[in-house]
């Protein structure tokens, strides 16, 4: 059995030479080195948005997301960057966040291009490597997440991990399940939903009423313990960082948001269901024979 987890288990996730620098408005065409996570923050907020074949819908996303930000009760108020991770795409993405980001010239947008595509989850946990806030937000490309709820989130780590210490909090979607923005979703993708929820509490994290939601802010301190920790690179790794957190004791909170269906998802929900079983059991698997564990670090951002 040993040998089967070993087997089934993910290779570590390689990080390429190419894949530490980034291109911005600023340097559009010679790379620039991104600042790491071991390092000081360099802005207060860094927002890290996986990519995947977005060239439709990241520019609603971003303009929603740089008009909030920009907004009069903000402006700085918060200094920000916003770092796309541009996972091996095909259609150009990476070209397109150039275009915005000399589109929108008052604000710091970068995009760093992996070589080849690794998942939603390696996609994060390489822009939560190399992002320069002491607050970083994870967010969908598909702007499904209502960005002005970054607010409540930003409220509630100033409860629950003042000083910049060790903290998550997460966006919920968990008090829509009865609202028409779930009922109309596919019959496959709710039982998916449910099914989940049941197996959540199996391995550990039942106490999280949506680890989905693809709307997580993080102190630097909590994101320096649990992202070289990470070892998921597919869409279910939500999980894992969430169980990192409960394994090193850091604060996990979970905060309402507004949420709506966005057409255009890459993820086929049968494939997606086996995937989900057999990634769950082999992140337990691992962190019950202690193959995979996280230790506590002191953060130097303090």
């Amino acid at each position: 059995l040993y040998a089967a987890l070993v087997f089934w288990s993910p290779p570590p996730i390689i990080t390429h030479d190419s894949e530490k620098f980034y291109l911005s408005k600023a340097s559009p065409t010679r790379p620039l080195r991104l600042t790491r996570l071991d390092e000081p923050s360099s802005v207060d907020l860094t927002i890290v948005v996986p990519a995947y074949n977005e060239t439709e819908r990241l520019p609603d996303m971003m303009a929603a997301t740089i008009k909030h930000l920009s907004s009069a009760g903000l402006k700085g108020k918060r200094t920000f960057e916003i770092l796309v991770v541009d996972d091996g795409s095909s259609d150009g993405t990476s070209a397109t966040t150039l275009k915005l980001a000399k589109k929108y010239s008052d604000c710091d947008i970068k995009v760093v291009t992996l070589e080849h595509n690794v998942g939603k989850g390696g996609a994060v946990r390489h822009g939560m490597l190399y992002a320069g806030g002491e607050r970083l937000l994870m967010a969908d490309a598909d702007g499904a997440s209502r960005i002005e709820d970054l607010e409540e989130l930003w409220k509630s780590m100033d409860t629950i991990a003042p000083n910049k210490t060790p903290g998550v909090v997460v966006g919920s979607r968990a008090h829509l399940v009865k609202s028409e923005a779930v009922v109309k979703r596919s019959f496959l993708r709710n039982v998916l939903m449910y099914g989940l929820h049941t197996i959540l509490r199996i391995v550990g994290v039942g106490h999280i009423r949506d680890t989905q939601c693809g709307f997580k802010l993080f102190s630097r301190s909590a994101a320096q313990q649990i992202f070289p920790s990470q070892h998921l690179p597919t869409w279910i790794f939500d999980v894992e960082l969430l169980l990192l957190a409960k394994q090193l004791h850091i604060p996990v909170a979970e905060v309402p948001i507004e949420w709506h269906e966005v057409a255009g998802s890459k993820l086929n929900v049968v494939t997606a269901s086996v995937q989900m079983l057999r990634d769950l059991l082999i992140v337990r698997a691992n962190h019950i024979l202690g193959r995979w564990s996280a230790s506590p670090v002191k953060s130097k951002s303090e």
